[in-house]
């Protein structure tokens, strides 16, 4: 099954083809009034590490090391992104951040860990729970 994810800046007005609008940044955006955004949920839990993300805004690392970093923290706490797989699973999930610049920002590396734990989630539903019982043609022996 495809799973439609989109990437937006929470400031982009909200259209109703957007799904469910799920803000994942750590810090709530300053002068913003929640009523205002039309969102479905703020979910932190999938957002970088306060130590990373300050580290990346402070250009300490670049942003290569940022993402992999990034992608090392939800590979060691998969179930972070458990909320965010129950939405793309309904339909449209539209992930939003403050950042100015979408493609610099921590959002690509979690639609890509979504997607990727979504097919896994998929691919194991196809596997069998378990083998297939023979008993009952065991009972004729």
């Amino acid at each position: 099954m495809a799973h439609d994810i989109a990437l937006k800046r929470l400031y982009q007005p909200a259209q109703p083809e957007d799904g469910a609008r799920v803000l994942v940044d750590r810090l709530w955006p300053r002068g913003q009034p929640r009523e205002a955004l039309a969102l479905t949920d703020w979910y932190r839990d999938a957002s970088p590490s306060p130590t990373l993300r300050r580290q990346y805004h402070q250009q300490e690392i670049s942003h290569f090391v940022f993402a992999a970093r990034y992608r090392g923290e939800l590979r060691d706490h998969p179930e972070r992104l458990v909320p965010l797989m129950r939405h793309a699973r309904r339909g449209r999930l539209t992930l939003l951040t403050a950042a100015r610049n979408i493609e610099a920002s921590h959002l690509p590396e979690l639609r890509e860990a979504l997607l990727k734990a979504l097919r896994d989630e998929d691919a194991a539903d196809r596997e069998p729970a378990s083998p297939p019982c023979y008993a009952q043609e065991h009972k004729d022996l």
